[in-house]
């Protein structure tokens, strides 16, 4: 196995058994480096069991991200090169083998799995899945900047820190990769300083590594892009926009609201909005309620207004009307106040975003720099970033109708995460075709939102393009690694004097103070760095311990004395008492009485994912008012139990209603779901009718 010389020099001090961090740009060669590392100490040490772990990156990313990442490193990397001297099995969420984890790392040298699933095991009392992290002689981390707060990987090597501090000796060896661990937020470097060595403590880090002497060989490696910032000028006027201003403003006016915020189609309207949802639905106001979702999405289409066409958001608007209609068919005033308002304008509308005069200048710019790189090469491949998956299906329609591109052969497609109610997700199969269709050349053009940043193995780029983007540091530095090819390009793309240029020109400053931070530890006496270190750590056991305990004091309640409304009706439907949770995420309701609430209406849904023991049925809506509600569970093939989104229900306490985002916020104990306890009673309850 041939590495070059800056592999070489950051991976010397793993291979004296030290845990570090490679700090290597994108495309150079960290998980080849990390393969070369893991081989020598499969070679060198007795008893040796390797894991390489992936994380699941942001909610766009989600499971079916990491079940394709487990199998590009199997299938890239570890299985060509040491498949004649290692035994080497990936285990993902949609492989049957994690239901027998332990047995499968016990027959193995090397286990590419996911982080929540090695993190299940260790919390497992199955011994078909417990597994110890003692068991692991080397964990290599991708990704590693990830460690940090409640991330998965923060939970594992939590795990690692108690061991530690309660004197374990037989730790795993850590080796983390990372191309950007970013600044954490910070904006002096003090404060960078920090963050840099908070993930080097979670990380139990002994340094973090990177080309000193071997820079030049770096650098010849390393093609640096082109950047450029295509600004372009606002609409000059944009009847279409102030028209969906103006609906919006007769709906706080409906409400009875003179006086509103009027920062329409921004992030900070569309916090308010949802703070005005969650206020309806915990004072039983459902005209608020009801107004708020539907201002929500008058923003979504301000959103897609100046992010895509004019037509586009316009159809976005109009199937939701319909869908709405469809499926509640209410004859609740505010639904037919709501429902008449669109219709009432929805032709002066459509009128509106047909006149091409103002169109979005954004997307001249962008057919500007795709028929320019496009023209000049039959080879060229691109990757476009834009923000939601909606925006991928509404650019890709966009490119596919432009004339102009029509004789540029740019063969497009959209490659997202999965898991969405805005669009239908990828499936890891669909995700896997989509990849190799642009490595081999059949596809030289992909649509993306930031799951292409990191993780998937993409062939080099000419052109790289960041299409109205806000995001941070690390997500610049992830996107800008794609264009690597040669006299590539990287173009960031927005509005003239928007937030999102200005986000684009604070990265590079906290690129730059990421750097600087990074070489700072880098040369921190070690004695001092290790104090720096211990200390770090014994503070983050104590800020978790007393988190638990803060967030075990909120759990108040008896679970018999909280009652589930649904957050749309408001109809009583169930209590506390009735969940239970499946495999310590899904949530259901054990209630045979709970049947007359809901009602299941659609198709079974498509997860991407096989589950450990139950698949999924169809989604579920309240009997009532349509809300939805979740979807079925299909236990062991014979069981049929609702799962449930807390999201969609507001509890009432004794204390008063209140709504939570997430089940873990309810303020009662759920109880482990018990399967056989649950058959005794359903078929006990069965022959007393």
């Amino acid at each position: 196995m041939e590495l070059r010389d800056y592999q070489w020099e950051v991976i010397g001090p793993a291979l004296e058994g030290k845990n570090i961090i490679i700090w290597l740009p994108t495309g150079t060669g960290k998980t080849r480096a990390a393969l070369y590392v893991a081989m020598r100490h499969l070679e060198m040490q007795s008893n040796a069991k390797v894991a390489m772990i992936v994380n699941k990156l942001c909610t766009a990313s989600s499971s079916i991200l990491q079940v394709h990442l487990v199998h590009q490193h199997y299938s890239k990397e570890f299985q060509p090169h040491l498949k004649d001297k290692f035994k080497i099995i990936p285990i993902s969420g949609d492989s049957e083998t994690k239901c027998f984890f332990a047995n499968f790392v016990k027959d193995s040298d090397i286990v590419i799995c996911t982080a929540q699933i090695l993190y299940n095991a260790l919390q497992s009392d199955s011994e078909e899945k417990h597994v110890e992290l003692t068991d692991f002689t080397l964990l290599i981390i991708d990704e590693c900047h990830h460690t940090q707060k409640d991330a998965i990987y923060n939970k594992l090597m939590e795990v690692y820190l108690q061991k530690k501090f309660t004197g374990h000796r037989k730790l795993p060896q850590i080796l983390g990769l990372t191309a950007s661990p970013g600044t954490g937020g910070a904006s002096t470097f003090e404060k960078a300083v920090d963050h840099i060595l908070m993930i080097c403590a979670n990380l139990d880090t002994w340094r973090i590594m990177s080309p000193q002497i071997s820079i030049k060989d770096l650098e010849a490696k390393v093609k640096q892009p082109i950047k450029q910032y295509d600004l372009v000028p606002e609409r000059d006027k944009d009847p279409f926009g102030d028209k969906l201003k103006e609906l919006m403003t007769t709906i706080h006016q409906y409400l009875g609201e003179h006086e509103f915020n009027t920062d329409f189609g921004t992030q900070m309207y569309e916090q308010k909005v949802v703070e005005m949802e969650k206020h309806g639905a915990e004072t039983v106001d459902r005209r608020k309620r009801t107004c708020a979702m539907h201002l929500r999405k008058y923003n979504d289409a301000l959103f897609l207004h100046d992010t895509v066409r004019m037509k586009d958001a316009y159809d976005f608007l109009e199937e939701f009307y319909i869908l709405e209609k469809f499926v509640k068919d209410s004859r609740d005033e505010t639904d037919v106040f709501l429902y008449r308002l669109f219709n009432g304008n929805s032709n002066e509308l459509l009128e509106l975003s047909s006149n091409i005069e103002y169109e979005n200048p954004k997307l001249k710019r962008l057919e500007e720099i795709l028929e320019k790189h496009f023209q000049s090469s039959s080879n060229s491949r691109g990757l476009i970033f834009t923000c939601t998956r909606q925006s991928t299906t509404y650019l890709l329609q966009w490119i596919n109708s432009n004339e102009s591109l029509k004789g540029l052969n740019i063969k497009a497609a959209i490659l997202t995460g999965a898991g969405s109610n805005q669009s239908k997700h990828m499936t890891q199969n669909e995700q896997k075709d989509v990849i190799q269709k642009f490595r081999k050349g059949f596809l030289n053009l992909l649509i993306s939102t930031s799951v292409a940043e990191e993780g998937f193995d993409i062939p080099e780029c000419n052109i790289v393009v960041r299409y109205g983007l806000m995001t941070n540091e690390i997500s610049m530095v992830q996107a800008r690694g794609r264009a690597r090819a040669e006299d590539s390009c990287y173009s960031f793309l927005a509005k003239s004097g928007g937030r999102e240029s200005q986000r684009e020109m604070t990265n590079e400053s906290l690129e730059d103070l990421m750097n600087q931070a990074i070489k700072y530890v880098q040369n921190i006496p070690e004695r001092e760095y290790q104090e720096k270190i211990k200390h770090l750590q014994r503070e983050s056991l104590t800020e978790r311990m007393m988190k638990q305990a803060k967030e075990e004091s909120k759990k108040k309640f008896s679970a018999s004395d909280v009652q589930m409304d649904c957050r749309n009706c408001p109809a009583a439907v169930a209590y506390g008492s009735d969940i239970r949770v499946v495999e310590g995420t899904h949530h259901v309701n054990i209630n045979p009485e709970f049947k007359v609430y809901y009602e299941e209406y659609t198709e079974p849904v498509d997860l991407g994912k096989k589950m450990e023991e139950w698949v999924p049925g169809g989604a579920i809506r309240c009997h009532f008012c349509k809300e939805n509600w979740g979807m079925m569970m299909i236990y062991r093939g014979m069981t049929s139990l609702p799962i449930l989104s807390i999201k969609n229900f507001v509890l009432k306490t004794p204390e008063g209603r209140q709504t939570c985002k997430k089940w873990k916020a309810v303020p009662f104990h759920v109880e482990r779901f018990n399967f056989s306890s649950y058959n005794k009673g359903y078929f006990s309850d069965s022959d007393d009718e």
